[in-house]
């Protein structure tokens, strides 16, 4: 892409139209310019046009916002993806984007800002070495504006640090912008309080050294927020000193005559508050000194604020510091005095409790503002909130003082409300705020209150003052009915069940209410109501509670959305969806109502989608009304398409990004749900989702793969047949299968292409399947595409052993047996998912006993007892889910921001399809698989089972075992259990626990030994899984400790060097030490404590404290087990000993 003038005017243009309100012309601007970016140079021409101050400014702004999302969504190089950003075009915009940046107005700077941010995000410090020099070389000039843009790029740039993982790159990272950055901050930051302080009465001089010094504020806080640098350690003093500087003097010149808007100097308070917060949570021990000078300049700070909007930021974090000093215990000291206490609830607490003029004017005329903040606990920057906040963090230690005071309090306020309600109204709305604030202990979003104050009666209060406001009706009382709306939201839990169900039909006529605010929260209370769970965990609301009002239920919902300005209601479509779901089956007759409703609220909406968690709550209230209707009347699914997919069809034609994947999910719904034979409709529509544009679309994948599934189940023969399709197909899975991101998504779609389309069809493919699967592997092997290649070659064994086996030596000789070798043995252990492993169960099993390779002396007999001990692995050892370093963020890097994003919809959900369900013990099925194949090969298996270890020797007995009970036909002959009379079987040994407790270790052993046995023992992880979970029967009847029989022998205190009893077997192979490891001289015996997942902890021999005694024993000859069907050697001394 050539930079000349014909560029840049038609780039020009083409921005010029994107702003345009008219979709018609903007959207074929906004898919142009989707165009142009695949374009080489396009970032660089883009460059240019910020670069031209002769542009008109909205559209060197749009060009800005361009090319910060361009970035975002194609800076990250992808393995296996093709850049669409070149190397010499990077470098090119490293080295010009910062001095752009700082040359620009201030609305294109924010942007660049951004994209420095960005840029650096992937690759500061490693592949932008000259970033941090050209930010120090920029710090040192003397042009306020060149500083604050490179302050604002820096802080840009760290504040991510708030929000990392910790991690070594992440602390390396930090340590080298600290080594470069942290002195030089600290230096602008005392020359800019010199130069306050010599400028007191030039406000033009000290509003940019202000906006420098709220920018140094925030970049302190994101260099200090994972852990407590040394250098400012060791220069505390000198930033403590002047943010208390900042908070105490007073800067005339700054004020502002705007109630509303916050000036500078609020906004840099507001920072320091947040920032010594910050130091008093974490660094306590380090702010010692200087915490006392900060609370009481933060108090001042407060009793000398007033009540303006502009001051609430700095108010809510002047108040929370104050609430996280005084929940600390090393802190409390400050607060316990009374007059302290009711100076502070009088002083802070109730004056921020008050209901506002801004408040009243947001909560009728900006109301989704006001329940932004205020709704289910979101009010974090109100002093609301923060004085709530206080409150809790003082009844952490002075409940019953801080109780008393508010108490007092709300009957004044009460008493007042009672003189002149019309009037006094207010009065009531801060008496429900403080009481709830005093009662409500702890809360989260999804339950409400957990934990409630015991000197607050709650229930009372309820009837008293709550449940006559809801049953009123006045409606110019509509604050206070929010008010109350919340109270039973907040302690919906914690209210008693009727009261709960008896407010209901008030929530229900609520809804009507013209307020935004009171049918948004009754919408939101009855939403919350029905998702409350019981003692038991069942649903505390049933569909009997609802039943005699669920029509006019659903008719005051949607009735709710009529009204102006909730046409789009978050509250209200998601109480619709979760009405419909708690109705199921009865929702069936007013289905013919609903549908048109739902139908033309999608249309509307596709037209302009501008509200996201409305348009997720669309979808999912449709999913779930398909569903749960067409489970009672399957033949309804022809309304549903009729009414449907028209509008379907408009959104698919009009592109509307958005809904695109809810769109592809809920057709997946239908078609999954319809019964053959596929209409017709549906058939259309095949070939326009193998469109390569749609797949470019990261949000489009999974809902997309899903629709091709569903084709693929209902209409195998159909697709079969269509020119194109089969390669269409397969040419999507290829795509998938070469990304990082996505591999598993083609490992779905490959599973129902083998699992449904005809097998003549399927041959002519899989050779070439497997090679695109083996290059991938060989190009780029992850964990995440191991376990999918092990699932889908387990599958493909389950239907075809023989064949699976030839095919992948037919690429290369011998081949399979690397797949034995470096997947199955080092991998099968991290497969997870119930379908996976009992689909890796069957088709391991099915390759060991009925493959002709595997038995082959030749091929893979060789590997035939490995793959067996590592299936028995499989089964009897936990999950390996670890992941190597450089693979923990694989599927959340490898996807591109700014796309639209993939929702899943729960009501869309997929019912999982289990391809071996015929197998309903994966274990007795390889035991039956091993019987029948030792019956036909006599003599031949049991050598091979010999050559495991005695463990999984132990658990294939048990599979063998149980197949005897399960298979009345089986040649196993069991006469008795392995362990008797109260023993049970741990691997190789029976093991029981002892109701008898002792101090001495000698006394545990002898006691065992009087039993016939040991002290139990655990020398392997196989022992110890087993042993844990015969330990955890007893939990929690059993509290006590246990004797382990381990003893350090030799008195060496080294954790590797213990000894367990009767062998020369020490803990260097495997132990399960607690933290510390065992160092302390004179305790030389082991316990393993229940409390912590029962860890070892070592021990003095003769302890202070009862332990347990639980023994061990060989198996007693006549408890051996012979087994016929496997050939009595197995049991005799020759066997093989691992």
């Amino acid at each position: 892409m050539e930079i000349n003038d014909e560029t840049l005017q038609q780039l020009a243009q083409c921005l010029r139209q994107t702003l345009n309100p008219s979709a018609a012309i903007r959207r074929p601007a906004e898919q142009s310019l989707e165009q142009l970016e695949s374009n080489a140079g396009y970032s660089l021409v883009m460059l240019q046009l910020l670069d031209n101050n002769q542009l008109e400014m909205e559209i060197r702004i749009a060009a800005s916002i361009a090319l910060k999302n361009f970035v975002k969504k194609n800076w990250r190089i992808i393995d296996d993806e093709i850049s669409k950003i070149s190397d010499n075009d990077r470098l090119t915009v490293k080295s010009r984007i910062v001095n752009l940046m700082l040359s620009s107005p201030e609305m294109i700077q924010r942007q660049l800002s951004d994209a420095i941010s960005i840029i650096g995000r992937e690759d500061f410090p490693g592949n932008w070495p000259s970033l941090m020099p050209e930010i120090l070389d920029k710090i040192k000039s003397n042009n306020l504006n060149i500083i604050n843009g490179i302050l604002r790029t820096a802080h840009s740039l760290f504040k991510r640090y708030r929000h990392e993982f910790k991690s070594n790159e992440l602390f390396a990272e930090i340590k080298y912008v600290l080594d470069s950055f942290a002195e030089p901050l600290t230096g602008l930051f005392q020359a800019s309080i010199e130069t306050v302080n010599g400028n007191m009465d030039n406000p033009a001089v000290l509003k940019p050294v202000f906006e420098s010094l709220t920018l140094m504020c925030k970049i302190f806080y994101s260099l200090n927020y994972q852990d407590l640098p040394e250098f400012f350690e060791d220069n505390m003093k000198v930033w403590m000193e002047k943010f208390l500087f900042l908070l105490t003097t007073n800067f005339p010149q700054l004020e502002t005559r705007s109630d509303d808007i916050a000036g500078p100097i609020e906004i840099i308070r507001s920072q320091i508050c947040d920032s010594v917060t910050l130091y008093a949570q974490k660094y306590d021990e380090e702010f010692h000194d200087y915490l006392p000078a900060f609370v009481t300049a933060v108090w001042t700070l407060l009793t000398n604020t007033g009540m303006l909007a502009k001051f609430d930021l700095l108010v809510s974090n002047a108040i929370q510091f104050l609430a996280s000093v005084c929940e600390r215990e090393s802190y409390k000291g400050l607060f316990h005095e009374e007059s302290v206490l009711r100076s502070i609830c009088e002083k802070v607490v109730i004056p921020n409790m008050q209901f506002r003029d801004i408040d009243e004017e947001n909560f009728e005329f900006n109301p989704e503002e006001y329940i932004r903040k205020d709704i289910e606990g979101s009010d974090v920057d109100t002093r609301r909130r923060a004085a709530s906040d206080l409150i809790r963090g003082l009844c952490k230690h002075f409940e019953p003082q801080v109780t008393n005071i508010c108490s007092a309090y709300v009957n004044v306020m009460l008493q007042e409300y009672g003189k002149d309600p019309s009037n006094n109204w207010k009065c009531k709305d801060s008496a429900i705020h403080l009481v709830t604030s005093v009662a409500n202990r702890t809360q989260t979003a999804r339950h409400g209150s957990t934990a409630v104050n015991e000197l607050v009666n709650i229930v009372d209060f309820y009837t008293s003052q709550v449940m006559p406001e809801l049953s009123s009706s006045d409606e110019s009382k509509s604050v206070l009915k929010a008010d109350s709306i919340k109270y039973i939201i907040t302690f919906r839990g914690m209210l008693p069940p009727k009261f709960v169900i008896d407010s209901i039909p008030l929530l229900v006529n609520h809804l009507l209410n013209e307020s935004t605010v009171v049918h948004s929260y009754a919408a939101f209370c009855i939403e919350r109501i029905f998702m409350i769970k019981n003692a038991s965990g069942g649903d505390l609301i049933t569909l009997n509670d609802v039943q005699p009002i669920l029509q006019q239920l659903i008719t005051n919902l949607f009735s709710s959305l009529r009204i102006s300005g909730s046409e789009e209601n978050d509250y209200v479509m998601k109480a619709i969806m979760r009405t419909i779901s708690l109705a199921k089956g009865a929702i069936v007759p007013l289905v013919p109502t609903i549908l048109p409703l739902l139908t033309e609220k999608l249309r509307v909406v596709s037209k302009n989608p501008r509200r996201p968690q409305f348009n997720h709550y669309l979808f999912e209230t449709i999913c779930c009304i398909i569903r749960f209707t067409c489970k009672e009347q399957i033949d309804t699914i022809n309304s549903f398409e009729a009414s449907l997919l028209p509008v379907f069809q408009e959104i698919l034609q009009q592109d509307v990004l958005e809904f695109l994947p809810y769109v592809f999910q809920v057709l997946s719904l239908l078609l999954e749900l319809r019964q053959p034979p596929t209409p017709d409709m549906y058939l259309g529509l095949f070939s326009c989702l193998l469109n390569p544009v749609l797949w470019e679309r990261q949000g489009n994948i999974p809902a997309l793969v899903r629709l091709l599934q569903a084709y693929i189940m209902k209409s195998p023969m159909k697709i079969a047949t269509v020119e194109n399709s089969v390669n269409g197909v397969l040419g999507v899975f290829q795509k998938l299968i070469a990304s990082k991101s996505n591999d598993h998504q083609g490992f779905y779609l490959l599973q129902s292409f083998i699992e449904f389309m005809p097998k003549d069809l399927i041959d002519r493919y899989m050779r070439q399947i497997y090679i695109l699967l083996f290059q991938r592997l060989q190009k780029s092997k992850t964990t995440k595409f191991v376990k999918g290649f092990i699932v889908f070659c387990c599958l493909c064994l389950s239907k075809s052993p023989d064949t699976v086996v030839q095919l992948i030596d037919s690429i290369q000789p011998k081949l399979f047996g690397m797949v034995i070798e470096r997947l199955f043995l080092l991998d099968l252990q991290k497969v997870d998912g119930a379908i996976e492993r009992r689909i890796c169960a069957v088709g391991i099993s099915k390759l060991l006993t009925e493959t002709q390779a595997t038995l082959s002396e030749e091929l893979y007999l060789p590997q035939w007892s490995n793959l067996l001990q590592a299936l028995i692995n499989f089964f009897e050892v936990p999950t390996d889910d670890s992941v190597p370093d450089d693979e923990h963020f694989i599927e959340i890097e490898d996807t591109p921001g700014y796309q639209v994003a993939f929702s899943q919809l729960v009501f869309a959900g997929k019912n999982d399809y289990n391809p071996v369900s015929d197998v309903k013990d994966p274990k007795q099925f390889l035991a039956v698989s091993l019987n029948r194949l030792s019956q036909v090969l006599p003599g031949k298996i049991v050598p091979l089972i010999n050559q495991m270890n005695s463990d999984a020797q132990t658990f294939l007995k048990n599979y063998l075992q149980a197949a005897v009970v399960a298979q009345s036909s089986s040649s196993f002959n069991f006469s008795h259990g392995i362990c008797t009379n109260d023993w049970v079987q741990l691997g190789n040994v029976c093991a029981k626990r002892f109701n008898v407790y002792t101090k001495g270790y000698l006394t545990a052993k002898s006691y065992c030994s009087n039993n016939g046995g040991s002290v139990v023992q655990a020398q392997t992880e196989y022992q110890w899984v087993l042993l844990k979970k015969y330990l955890n029967s007893f939990v929690p009847s059993l509290k006590h400790d246990i004797w382990l029989g381990l003893t350090d022998v030799n008195h060496t205190n080294h954790h590797e060097k213990f000894v367990w009893d009767n062998s020369n077997l020490t803990t260097h192979k495997f132990s399960a030490w607690g933290l510390p490891q065992p160092s302390h001289v004179g305790q030389y015996c082991v316990r393993a404590f229940p409390g912590s997942f029962w860890e070892w902890f070592i021990t003095e021999c003769a302890s202070t404290f009862l332990l347990n005694i639980v023994c061990q024993r060989n198996f007693l000859r006549n408890e051996q087990t012979s087994i016929p069907g496997m050939n009595d050697d197995w049991n005799s001394d020759n066997r093989v000993k691992m």
